[in-house]
């Protein structure tokens, strides 16, 4: 179980952008300086080569991919890479990987099978690797429902939820009941703006999620988290072609179970709610009057 006191700080996502990479590893370098948990490395912009860059930029933080698609490349290359950064980090680094959505696949033009057997097959693939490539870090398995949560306790060491239900989070971990071992890391990517005017944050979360309740697999999950009559409304106007329409069926209930909104003492609080359930949170930051660089500054200013 995690341990929340005055100390307590939360995990932090970072993003690679183009041109922005040198700023994107000054702050992690500022993370690890005022004791942030760790870092997730999300796909956007190359996260295996931040990963590799930041074996050499910092020292003592652990950081993870949250999550590298298993699409992007074979398991044994990606197991001599995630063995590499291993080694060169010194045990800090962690291997989050995930299926990742339908949109993404599509693009790539690549055949997929069932999410469970591809990833387990992944895994194995990857593992038979090591006595080639070297030993592995940490695996983490991206997970929103109760089978690939299952699966991620037989195969993995960890699990990465994005945009998971607070009021949802106990239930969930008590239907799997092997995930609440001290062993087996929990973590959940969570949208976040800091602002004093909560209704101004909101829109920004509103607008993040936007893209999330578009894809099924999102809202199956979140139907059952308990929010069938938003996930109802929001099909309907996805099948009527009305995506405009989305963030006013976004209802402050569900929004704020998903995502942090409001003032840094509130931020502070939601992290602590999350992390006494067992679950470390990962502030994904954005801000009302700036890029990633200002949000990021915003939640060092939370924890000074």
């Amino acid at each position: 179980m995690l341990q929340v006191d005055s100390s307590f700080r939360p995990a932090l996502s970072i993003v690679a952008s183009p041109t922005k990479r040198q700023a994107i590893l000054d702050l992690a370098v500022e993370a690890e300086n005022r004791g942030l948990y760790g870092l997730a490395c999300p796909s956007l912009g190359g996260t295996m080569g931040l990963c590799v860059s930041l074996a050499h930029a910092t020292r003592s933080i652990q950081y993870w991919t949250s999550i590298q698609p298993i699409y992007y490349s074979h398991p044994v290359e990606a197991s001599n890479t995630a063995s590499h950064i291993h080694e060169m980090s010194q045990g800090r680094f962690r291997f989050g990987i995930g299926v990742s959505h339908g949109p993404v696949t599509q693009r790539l033009g690549v055949s997929t099978g069932k999410p469970l057997s591809d990833i387990a097959d992944y895994v194995e693939t990857m593992r038979a690797n090591e006595r080639f490539g070297g030993a592995l870090p940490p695996i983490y398995l991206a997970t929103l429902r109760n089978k690939m949560l299952q699966l991620a306790t037989e195969v993995a060491e960890g699990a990465i939820w994005a945009n998971a239900s607070l009021s949802h989070m106990s239930k969930q971990l008590d239907e799997v009941s092997s995930a609440r071992r001290d062993d087996f890391f929990l973590s959940n990517m969570i949208p976040t703006v800091i602002d004093e005017d909560i209704e101004a944050a909101r829109a920004i979360n509103r607008r993040t999620l936007t893209g999330y309740v578009s894809l099924p697999n999102y809202r199956n999950y979140w139907r059952a988290a308990g929010y069938e009559e938003e996930m109802t409304a929001i099909e309907s106007a996805l099948a009527a072609g009305d995506k405009d329409k989305l963030p006013s069926l976004m209802t402050n209930k569900w929004l704020d179970d998903n995502t942090i909104s409001g003032p840094a003492s509130l931020v502070r609080e939601r992290f602590e709610e999350w992390a006494n359930v067992g679950v470390m949170p990962i502030a994904v930051m954005s801000s009302t009057s700036g890029g990633q660089v200002k949000a990021i500054n915003e939640l060092f200013d939370v924890y000074n």
